[in-house]
């Protein structure tokens, strides 16, 4: 029986890509309501396990259900929210009109695609196409397409990258603020000192889950008060095991 508390809950999962195996054995929960951080470098296999979740990835075996269902089920998509790393949006149009798109498919209200826009700072450049936008503004006009549909699970791969400091601050309120609400995140970085932002933590490496824990947990762990700094030393002790 799925457990209620969790929005996701993954049971040895094991993801392979032609010969290689790219996720290992993986089980783990997610619990509703926080903000879980996905955590590790580049090529660790954190867009493979997001792929996962939101059932658009091949599964060699394993178990994944999302928010009761089994992840990929047609029930699941006006529930699940996902941004890839790649912006993911209508060139020839503006921000507004790429937004009230998602809107209309959710039946939201226009008042929802104003507050979506203002949340991720494109207020300004509301009526601009989406072509005159810089690479990190289309980023973030794909994520204000994911916030209107106000998902009760919202998958996010590596939102931040190529943003400045002041609206990666600004984001992550808006991430709590959708926490507290009772939305589920997912959000997946390279970025450690995003990890402090985070209810609790997902630290892979090289298809393995190192750790499930929160970032004091991960702190208690390896004595080391700089998060980067204690990933890597709980690498390192991986390692030497």
């Amino acid at each position: 029986m799925s457990d209620t508390s969790s929005a996701v809950e993954i049971q040895a999962l094991t993801v392979r890509r032609g010969a290689r195996e790219v996720l290992h054995d993986l089980a783990l929960t997610i619990p509703r309501g926080s903000i879980t951080g996905l955590l590790g470098p580049s090529g660790c296999g954190k867009t493979t396990l997001i792929r996962s979740i939101v059932g658009t990835q091949q599964l060699e075996s394993g178990d994944i259900t999302v928010l009761g269902l089994p992840a990929g089920a047609k029930q699941l998509r006006h529930q699940v929210g996902y941004v890839t790393q790649a912006p993911s949006i209508y060139t020839d149009i503006s921000v507004r009109e790429n937004v009230g798109y998602y809107a209309a498919l959710y039946r939201r209200s226009n008042a929802s695609v104003d507050r979506a826009i203002e949340a991720v700072g494109l207020g300004q450049h509301a009526r601009q196409r989406g072509d005159e936008l810089s690479g990190g503004q289309q980023t973030r006009v794909s994520l204000a397409c994911a916030l209107v549909a106000e998902p009760d699970l919202l998958v996010l791969d590596e939102p931040t990258v190529g943003l400045d400091p002041v609206l990666r601050v600004e984001l992550w309120r808006q991430f709590h603020e959708l926490a507290a609400a009772g939305t589920t995140l997912v959000v997946s970085s390279h970025v450690m000192d995003e990890a402090e932002h985070c209810d609790q933590l997902l630290l892979l490496r090289e298809g393995y889950l190192l750790a499930q824990l929160t970032p004091d947990q991960l702190r208690e762990r390896t004595g080391e008060s700089n998060l980067e700094n204690a990933f890597l030393a709980l690498i390192t002790r991986e390692q030497a095991a």
